[in-house]
């Protein structure tokens, strides 16, 4: 998804997916940068689920992300990167913190339960960028976005993130006449950004931000779960019942993020879409895409 929002604004790079390499295998890694000697990377590369997806997969999510994380870094030591920009995540951030999260309380506390694994394998993709810049003055980076949707997103409902699968579940709901069965209460409070804001504030980062540590980069504005998906009911117009199911868990309940970092490069909360406009188009998408799409075939 990541990847691809990046190709509308920088379409002569070099795209790689996990079908070119298996960037958990050191030996591919290596093969791959040795042929390629990149001048700046962008590691977008993360095995990725929600709630369920990390819960149901601890060991497995841990696994995959250390070994592609390490493998992207050493890589770029060794062969000489300018400069590399690693995607974190909010998720990073301990579960009882001051809010809003600031860049300087990620280690002050274990991360939520519901997919600490996942979380202690991004905050260790930013330690080992800052022990590469200390040890051999590598010029690595690290954003840390919040929860990123769009088109081309991933929308299998074992392992997607909450707005893909809202929106695969009521529509299908919708075209089947049932009612849609959701997680929890909808009380959860998150902040969502487009995917397509993503690549302008990454060649933003490249150009302008050097500093040891990550950055926040998502937009601000918390909404409920509730709240979206009553605007994903209202775009497709879903008359079925909304049923919470409270035996399932919340995950963590707010985790707003402080941008003050971001905003000193010059970035303004107005240059990102519209929430209710971001979640509209990637409705439209998928109801234009269905079923071929991410997760469905």
């Amino acid at each position: 998804m990541l990847g691809k929002a990046f190709k509308n604004i920088v379409p002569d790079a070099h795209y790689l997916s996990s079908r070119d390499c298996d960037l958990r295998d050191t030996k591919q890694v290596d093969k791959l940068f040795s042929i390629t000697r990149p001048k700046t990377v962008i590691h977008l590369a993360s095995r990725v689920g929600g709630v369920k997806a990390n819960m149901e997969h601890l060991g497995e999510f841990y696994l995959d992300n250390i070994l592609m994380n390490t493998n992207v870094l050493e890589a770029s030591r060794k062969y000489k990167v300018e400069k590399v920009l690693s995607c974190l995540s909010t998720c990073v951030y301990p579960d009882k913190v001051n809010y809003p999260l600031t860049e300087d309380q990620i280690h002050n506390g274990p991360p939520h339960p519901s997919n600490y694994t996942y979380s202690y394998t991004k905050r260790m993709l930013d330690i080992q960028s800052q022990a590469y810049r200390d040890q051999y003055g590598c010029n690595f980076i690290s954003m840390a976005p919040n929860n990123l949707f769009g088109e081309n997103d991933n929308f299998d409902l074992e392992n997607s993130h909450v707005v893909p699968a809202l929106i695969r579940k009521i529509y299908e709901a919708k075209t089947r006449g049932t009612n849609v069965v959701l997680w929890g209460d909808g009380s959860a409070l998150r902040e969502f950004t487009y995917v397509g804001d993503i690549p302008a504030i990454a060649i933003l980062l490249l150009e302008k931000y050097n500093e040891r540590g990550p950055i926040n980069v998502g937009s601000t504005g918390e909404k409920s779960i509730k709240e979206v998906v009553e605007l994903i009911a209202e775009y497709f117009n879903f008359k079925g019942d909304l049923e919470w199911d409270t035996t399932k868990p919340n995950g963590q309940f707010r985790k707003p993020s402080d941008k003050s970092k971001l905003s000193l490069l010059g970035w303004k909360e107005e240059n990102y879409t519209n929430f209710k406009e971001a979640i509209e188009k990637t409705c439209s998408w998928f109801e234009e895409s269905y079923p071929d799409v991410r997760g469905v075939k």
